[in-house]
């Protein structure tokens, strides 16, 4: 079984050699997820800006369905841990401290109903492989107390899928794996 850091190189090197853009229509499983699974007014979605390669998060405003939601966007504070924030797709960004795009007006943090969450790899049971900061993790341990009907959805592409990822006591399952093939529920 190869270690966590090996994997996240091999799989930023993988993911920025096979990257290709995606079509509004990826997130079309997602959107009869969220209409299947959540009956709320208000549904919090979080996102993630993209970078490095990762899954083009911002073509979810291109769907019709995205008017519905309330998007939240991760931030870092400066206890290093992670919060969610109402972001608008023109909304002004910052830099924070790891070169990632974060709301740069703050209202309060708001727990979402739903958690678009970022890898590098992923397997069969769920497991993700993330950038190494522990941040989702901890926030979905953290928050999972108050909201259990809190939905994980790793998004990624169907190349990331690695056989075994390597689980360590921290680390949080995900509800389901988005990728151009579809969604799935592999628990």
């Amino acid at each position: 079984m190869q270690n966590k850091s090996l994997l996240r190189k091999k799989y930023l090197l993988i993911r920025k050699k096979k990257y290709f853009d995606i079509k509004p229509s990826f997130f079309n499983p997602l959107v009869k997820l969220i209409k299947k699974k959540n009956k709320k007014k208000n549904v919090f979605l979080s996102s993630f800006y993209p970078s490095s390669f990762e899954i083009n998060t911002l073509r979810l405003f291109e769907t019709k369905f995205i008017n519905k939601l309330e998007i939240l966007l991760p931030v870092i504070n400066k206890n290093n841990m992670m919060c969610f924030y109402k972001w608008k797709k023109n909304d002004v960004l910052k830099i924070n401290q790891f070169g990632m795009l974060e709301p740069a007006l703050l209202s309060s943090h708001i727990i979402p109903d739903i958690m678009l969450v970022p890898l590098l790899a992923y397997d069969s049971k769920n497991n993700r492989l993330g950038y190494g900061g522990g941040f989702y993790d901890r926030y979905i341990k953290k928050y999972i107390k108050i909201n259990k009907n809190i939905l994980t959805i790793g998004i990624a592409f169907s190349f990331q899928r690695y056989h075994k990822i390597p689980v360590f006591n921290n680390d949080v399952k995900l509800n389901y794996i988005l990728t151009e093939k579809g969604i799935s529920n592999l628990k």
